[in-house]
């Protein structure tokens, strides 16, 4: 970084890292950092850049490390950035146009160096880093001994929230940003989108980065991170009062999912009539960090990934969800889940909770269109969750929607691709439709909503089918999948909870969708017949030796024959409350009635079968009435007219099926290595070394 510096193998020789990271300190007025600060470049927008950009500058970061506590450039690096970003809010007609460019430079190199730093500190020992004082003398910034670290991280919120992205003087009142928008409409013909919108995107994406990067501290512990330095100062003090304004700013970032400048667009020029953004070289401005410094090469293009996304709703998306799963203070629940758990719809007119102090108003319609557009991420999937488990004014909103079915293909593609996916976004996945399920009115309503042409399943060619029939037919696939491959009880189980809430209210079950479930039970049994011979054989072969533990065959069977009483409740459930409104269900219990002979005399399942046993009875006795060579279409007919006929109180009444999801005990122990790990392997422009890293393994990550 100096005069011309354009590679990266020149950066730890550049003299101003030198001197940066130098012996001597370096006062927060002296010219060097406008000669560091005032350079052009294309920001790192992957973390393969960001891995060449930390290799090539590890000695100076080590160095500054080393000389920071006798030095102080730390702090006054920072200082140099507060006092940019104040003034840039109180100098309306100060005219000083570098302020916002060097601010975000100031910054960049801020986040690198603090990463650095964090990955290789405790908190205690970064703390010292930023409590150096000068000796006393002349500051800008004020000779009061501040807190430099609440100072940055209240910053960067305010950062966060008051810069505009785009048409700023349409969205603020303030005086600041009228005035650098006539500035910037004057020399610009591309207006203000192409040059303040731009820097202001990347500021303001590096202000959600340093955000994530202060909080990565999380990443080098195994255990949970249950009081924190940095935890202590985001949710006390003077940034509490921003807690609602930052989470609702993240949001909207997210709805937005404004697409990145394209790269060099707030690379500023100099003008030619002299009085342009750069002082010019007389000044000594121009001569900083790089005068173009670009990863890849000048000119080189953004990653097709960063093309077809916005880089700030992703990181904006992520930091959300870190700061939602910060445990507790020890006196004081999580500001920032507060007020997810608590903000409304900018069309809800009742009075806010005088308990909750971080509530919020949204555009619901907003929200929801993000979220069913953005499924197909891990991190949209675990927003979708927490707000729906948690927040009761979205949840209410969601089920009230006549479009559910946008929500609901992307969760159902995500389990139908389970093979693709991770277990955590499968998981995710499912406790969504877990969480839906709970309400008669969804179970209800997605009978009614007829899909056309399901290009994604496989499987069969699906022309024509409920919204319900096809969430039966992917749960009954993910259930199958998880027989064979992984046998996780924890999947089954969700899987069965919410076919077993919807199963009172099945409706017009398309043929498949019935067959598939009567094909789950055939292959339940013959998985409980196989484990029943292996058992037999096992226990003969065992009686002339003593020398190996048995198997044990009993916990599987077990835990099969659970799964087959749950089956067989859930055909049950549908039989007792909806049999005249699902023919394809009966007709497919016809066609395998030899299937549940075996069931019918056995201790665990006798109560539940008597219902079945009822029903092939009487359907088998009309079709034998009818004759032999009957049609599907006359079974079918048969079947309509004998529903009619059935006495209903011939049915045994048993309880209704109902399950609710509830989370597990301390489920900070699953979601905070899971947030962390979508942070490693999703955040823009951001790299770890994969050894340092404890939260997880990279099995996990």
């Amino acid at each position: 970084m100096g005069a011309n510096s354009s590679s990266i193998s020149e950066l730890p020789e550049n003299e101003y890292l030198q001197k940066l990271s130098g012996s001597e300190p370096i006062s927060e007025n002296d010219p060097f950092w406008n000669q560091l600060l005032s350079f052009s470049f294309t920001t790192p927008t992957n973390s393969a850049d960001l891995k060449l950009l930390e290799e090539a500058t590890i000695s100076v970061c080590k160095s500054l490390v080393e000389k920071n506590p006798r030095t102080g450039n730390l702090g006054s690096l920072i200082k140099v950035f507060l006092s940019r970003t104040k003034e840039l809010k109180i100098s309306a007609e100060c005219q000083n146009h570098l302020f916002i460019w060097q601010a975000h430079n100031a910054l960049f190199i801020i986040c690198c160096l603090l990463k650095v730093f964090i990955s290789r500190m405790s908190e205690e020992e970064l703390q010292l880093h930023f409590t150096y004082e000068e000796k006393p003398g002349p500051s800008s910034y004020g000779a009061e001994c501040e807190d430099l670290i609440e100072e940055l991280l209240c910053c960067l919120i305010q950062l966060i929230v008051e810069i505009p992205l785009l048409y700023p003087c349409q969205h603020t009142d303030s005086n600041w940003w009228k005035w650098l928008c006539s500035w910037y409409r004057g020399r610009y013909s591309g207006g203000v989108t192409s040059a303040l919108g731009d820097i202001t995107y990347s500021i303001s994406l590096e202000a959600v980065t340093t955000l994530i990067v202060f909080l990565s501290c999380q990443l080098f512990h195994k255990e949970i991170l249950r009081e924190s330095i940095i935890h202590r100062y985001l949710m006390h003090g003077r940034c509490l009062p921003y807690t609602s304004r930052l989470v609702k700013t993240l949001l909207y970032n997210f709805i937005r999912q404004e697409r990145s400048p394209p790269p060099g667009a707030h690379v500023f020029q100099q003008q030619t009539d002299g009085g342009g953004l750069l002082y010019g070289i007389a000044s000594g401005v121009a001569t900083g960090l790089w005068t173009v410094f670009t990863l890849g090469g000048v000119g080189s293009k953004a990653s097709a990934q960063l093309e077809q996304c916005s880089p700030l709703a992703s990181q904006s998306l992520l930091l959300l969800l870190v700061l939602a799963n910060l445990t507790d203070a020890p006196d004081t629940p999580n500001p920032y889940r507060q007020a997810i758990m608590s903000f409304k719809n900018t069309q809800d007119n009742t009075a806010f909770s005088s308990s909750n102090p971080h509530a919020f108003q949204i555009n619901f319609n907003s929200l929801y269109t993000a979220l069913c557009e953005q499924q197909k991420s891990d991190q949209a999937t675990l927003l979708l969750y927490m707000l729906l488990h948690q927040n009761s004014n979205v949840r209410t909103y969601v089920l009230a929607r006549t479009d559910i079915e946008n929500l609901v293909l992307p969760i159902l593609e995500i389990l139908y691709h389970v093979e693709e996916r991770n277990s955590h976004h499968v998981y995710m996945a499912l406790i969504i439709l877990l969480i839906l399920t709970e309400d008669d009115g969804f179970n209800r309503s997605i009978h009614e909503v007829i899909l056309k042409n399901i290009t994604w399943y496989a499987e069969r060619v699906l022309t024509e089918i409920s919204l319900g029939s096809l969430l039966i037919l992917v749960v009954i696939r993910t259930i199958q999948y998880n027989m064979t491959r992984t046998r996780d009880k924890y999947l089954h189980t969700n899987c069965l909870a919410a076919l077993a809430n919807m199963s009172a209210q099945f409706r017009s079950l398309h043929q498949y969708a019935a067959q598939r479930i009567i094909s789950l039970f055939s292959l339940l049994s013959k998985k409980h017949n196989k484990v029943l011979e292996q058992a037999t054989q096992s226990l003969r072969g065992s009686l002339g030796s003593n020398d190996s533990p048995l198997p044990d065959y009993a916990q599987d069977l077990n835990v099969i024959e659970e799964v087959i009483r749950m089956m067989l409740e859930i055909i049950n459930s549908c039989l007792t409350n909806s049999l005249h409104h699902n023919p394809n269900l009966v007709y497919a219990l016809l066609y395998k009635r030899d299937l549940f002979e075996q069931f019918r005399t056995h201790p665990s399942f006798q109560d539940i079968m008597q219902n079945i046993d009822l029903v092939i009875s009487f359907f088998s006795s009309r079709l034998e009435q009818a004759g032999a060579e009957l049609s599907v279409e006359r079974v079918l007919e048969i079947i309509k007219q004998g529903a009619v006929a059935l006495p209903k109180d011939r049915l045994r009444k048993f309880p209704e099926l109902k399950f609710k999801y509830v989370e597990e005990e301390q489920p900070e122990e699953f979601f905070i290595p899971y947030v962390w790990s979508l942070v490693y392997n999703s955040a823009v422009a951001l790299y770890w070394n994969p050894r340092d890293i404890q939260l997880f393994t990279m099995d996990s990550g």
